[in-house]
């Protein structure tokens, strides 16, 4: 099953004019109401680490080798047994299927097409199984709290899936102040009124062709993959969201997940080395180095900043992965130089699925494929696996 979006030379149309992923974002700004396009573009309080994990890039400079042949130069990547088209992919993100059509299954189409891993949210709004049987090759990202029947619930409901990499996301201990979701008018679920009423009628694109059309083709969506059973409708004037007890999560329940899960288990979330070492200790096959998209506590460092220390730590162990910021072929190859194997980007390719369906994630991977690709020629390195450290300097 292919999920078109609408009409599909009017989303090739809308991409003709974009040059790099910023473009999508501002696109989506147009595109969204103000509510869902706060929730995605917005963090916590001051936007501290919003602003880190912008900034983090310009610390680093290039050292550029010349004089080699670089024609037959790849962006292939090798991570856990597969071999994919570059060393990207695209990160988790919640309610995806109310930013585009079938959101979450375009995001994974696009992947599948464009030779990337996808991570399907816990917080998305389509079944993880539907998801599963379009792309079984995806990820799925876990919030879990310190309930083991829950815990063991989800857990085999993903491996019945027949998915084979879990992520354990351990970052959200409780609700971070979004503060920035309330002045835009978000709220989880979504409660109906006035303002929300005229964001609908006042973005008639979005409204016909992702709300309406996915309320009629599939009733209202409801939170799908917290747990093992539904979830709240996200829209709702009087239920509330079950976040369970997330603060009890431990490491004796990450031991737990790993006893149990068979597949690769992944820790997403990790800032400190400490912490890294013991995710490697419990059993984890690799950590993505991640701030949340700077979305949980303000002011913690860019993943960037945290990630030499970590990958020197346990990089000979496991899998290093990143997230946080990433726009740029010149963003992967300064994460790759300092040690992390992979990236994860987000935001970039729901503006792109929201904007134009699965031809804007197909663009949004191009993009960012074909700009490693030039880069890797300028630096002078004919694989990814060559981008070192010797090949970068702080600014």
């Amino acid at each position: 099953m292919t999920i078109r979006s609408g009409n599909t030379d009017r989303s090739t149309r809308l991409c003709r004019d974009v040059l790099c992923l910023d473009d999508f974002e501002i696109k989506a700004r147009r595109h969204l109401p103000k509510p869902l396009f706060g929730y995605i573009a917005g963090a916590t309080e001051t936007n501290a680490s919003l602003r880190h994990n912008a900034e983090a890039f310009q610390a680093y400079a290039f050292r550029p080798r010349v004089l080699r042949d670089v024609s037959k130069r790849s962006t292939e990547t090798s991570l856990f047994g597969k071999t994919h088209a570059a060393p990207f992919g695209i990160a988790p993100m919640g309610i995806s299927a109310l930013m585009a059509y079938r959101g979450d299954i375009v995001l994974a189409q696009g992947a599948d097409q464009s030779g990337i891993p996808m991570i399907i949210s816990g917080s998305s709004l389509i079944p993880l199984e539907e998801i599963a049987a379009v792309s079984p090759q995806a990820w799925f990202q876990a919030y879990l709290p310190g309930e083991p029947d829950r815990i063991d619930a989800l857990i085999d409901r993903v491996g019945a899936a027949g998915l084979r990499t879990l992520l354990l996301t351990v970052d959200t201990a409780t609700l971070p102040n979004r503060e920035n979701n309330v002045r835009a008018g978000f709220s989880t679920p979504l409660r109906p009124g006035l303002r929300l009423a005229w964001q609908g009628i006042s973005h008639p694109r979005w409204t016909t062709g992702t709300f309406l059309r996915t309320i009629v083709r599939h009733g209202i969506p409801h939170f799908e993959n917290s747990y093992a059973t539904r979830g709240a409708p996200i829209i709702s004037s009087n239920v509330a969201r079950d976040f369970g007890r997330r603060d009890h999560l431990n490491w004796n329940h990450l031991e737990r997940i790993r006893n149990r899960w068979s597949g690769k288990l992944v820790v997403k979330g990790i800032m400190h080395p400490d912490d890294a070492a013991r995710a490697v200790d419990t059993g984890a096959d690799g950590v993505i180095v991640s701030n949340h998209g700077g979305r949980q506590l303000d002011g913690t460092a860019s993943p960037l900043q945290a990630l030499p220390e970590i990958a020197s730590r346990v990089g000979d162990r496991v899998a290093v992965m990143v997230d946080g910021g990433f726009r740029r072929g010149t963003d992967i190859m300064k994460a790759l130089a300092l040690g992390a194997c992979f990236v994860f980007v987000g935001r970039p390719f729901l503006y792109a699925a929201a904007v134009a369906g699965l031809p804007g994630v197909l663009k949004a991977a191009d993009i960012l494929k074909t700009e490693l690709h030039s880069n890797m020629a300028l630096l002078g390195v004919t694989k990814v696996g060559d981008i070192s450290a010797d090949y970068i300097t702080r600014a």
